[in-house]
């Protein structure tokens, strides 16, 4: 009867006492997420196959996010939430956080988890390949298609196999010139954009667990840069008090089995990781600080569901105190709540936001923003010709706009010392 943390969870949700890796079932869902760029095509797929009569399966367990391309001209894009806007009134849709309105949220997956719908031993479905971030509340979470969206939306199921784990056990303490970005592309170095290819990576060891939740979110985050069905760490005191902060719904507490299987297992010593960079034009392609130090940039950016969390801007504040950037560098929230604690947290009796000001910087709106690319108008967007280092989670070619442009993937920490000098710089120069 040993299990993953992944297969207990799964098994309670498709009603079972035992799954394992390859079997195909039926899953009940907990919650579907659905945003701006998948959200009208899912809909339209969902009347178009449930008819005239069609029902949502659960209105309190739908949620949508508009977040991606919301603050923009773009004609499309502003169609886009509008076919949002009607249906969630149409469908008297409840958990619809509208932009342009005081329910404004931000980007989908940190909304997720600050509004109390990452709840432990849950599944949750989201029409957006980053909805692993919510693995990081001990919980299954997982992106789907639209097609698969729109039958969860009617019948509240789906059909799914059971992935194989992978367990990265990180040991020791982590220096303070790291983050949890250094530890999941050490991850994606060690095994590439495909090496976690249906599998779920399983987070483990004293590093992780000394994690915030903000920082353990970036873990389960990139999961899916792998190749992986999902990203979990199991929950713990740490996870039940942010939790309990937000939600009085009840949770189930699941850890794997000591003698479960798992596919691979890798043990690294975060004590001896030093501060690293994911090289253009690939999250896989790792190295260090130290080797590509003094390459010259055009731009920063600090933001997105994977870097525009407080812990990240708290980080990043921190190398930039009494300093000033050499490059444009953009400063982009994650989420409302974030935007406002800009304003309310401090270092030396400063604000983040008076810090990043005082050091030239420009902060955006909470939105997805230049990680996607977005329309031409977009804040951040990347120009032909440019070479920009950024806390985002991918930098294939075109990623953040022009497929011209080169992108390397950083810790919050190193993005903001290279933002000083201009060139690639290793965090260690500033602590």
């Amino acid at each position: 009867m040993s299990m993953t943390i992944t297969e207990k969870i799964l098994a309670k949700a498709s009603g079972r006492r035992k799954v394992d890796p390859g079997e195909n079932v039926w899953l009940d869902v907990d919650v579907l997420m659905t945003h701006d760029v998948c959200g009208p095509p899912t809909i339209g797929i969902w009347k178009r196959e449930f008819g005239k009569d069609a029902k949502i399966w659960n209105k309190d367990k739908l949620v949508i996010f508009p977040d991606h391309y919301i603050f923009t001209k773009n004609p499309q894009a502003n169609r886009n939430v509008e076919i949002l806007r009607e249906f969630a009134k149409e469908f008297n849709v409840q958990n619809y956080y509208d932009v342009g309105t005081e329910r404004y949220k931000g980007v989908c997956h940190i909304a997720l988890a600050e509004e109390g719908y990452n709840i432990p031993g849950t599944v949750l479905f989201g029409t957006d390949s980053h909805t692993c971030t919510s693995g990081a509340f001990g919980m299954f979470s997982t992106g789907v298609g639209n097609t698969d969206a729109a039958f969860i939306l009617g019948t509240g199921k789906i059909w799914e196999k059971i992935p194989q784990s992978l367990k990265f056990t990180f040991e020791g303490k982590l220096p303070a010139y790291l983050t949890a970005k250094d530890l999941i592309l050490k991850v994606l170095g060690e095994i590439t954009t495909d090496g976690g290819t249906y599998c779920a990576l399983e987070f483990d060891g004293d590093a992780v667990f000394d994690l915030s939740m903000d920082e353990r979110m970036t873990l389960t985050n990139m999961a899916i840069e792998a190749g992986a069905m999902n990203g979990i760490i199991a929950a713990d005191a740490v996870t039940e008090a942010y939790v309990k902060r937000r939600t009085n719904k009840s949770y189930e507490i699941y850890n794997s089995d000591a003698d479960a299987s798992y596919k691979s297992k890798f043990v690294i010593d975060a004590s001896k990781l030093e501060p690293s960079v994911a090289k253009p034009h690939s999250p896989d392609n790792y190295d260090s600080v130290r080797n590509v130090k003094g390459t010259k940039l055009t731009k920063s950016y600090i933001g997105s569901c994977t870097g525009g969390k407080l812990s990240d801007f708290i980080s990043a504040a921190k190398i930039l105190l009494g300093q000033k950037v050499k490059i444009p560098t953009f400063i982009v929230p994650a989420s409302t709540s974030v935007a406002q604690q800009l304003d309310e947290e401090t270092i030396s009796g400063i604000t983040l936001k008076q810090i990043f000001e005082n050091a030239g910087c420009a902060i955006a709106q909470s939105s997805c923003a230049a990680c996607l690319g977005g329309p031409m108008d977009t804040t951040g967007r990347a120009v032909d010709g440019e070479t920009i280092i950024s806390t985002t989670n991918r930098n294939f070619p075109g990623r953040m706009g022009s497929k011209k442009s080169a992108v390397y993937l950083a810790s919050p920490l190193t993005v903001a010392a290279s933002a000083i000098n201009g060139v690639i710089t290793d965090p260690r120069d500033f602590l």
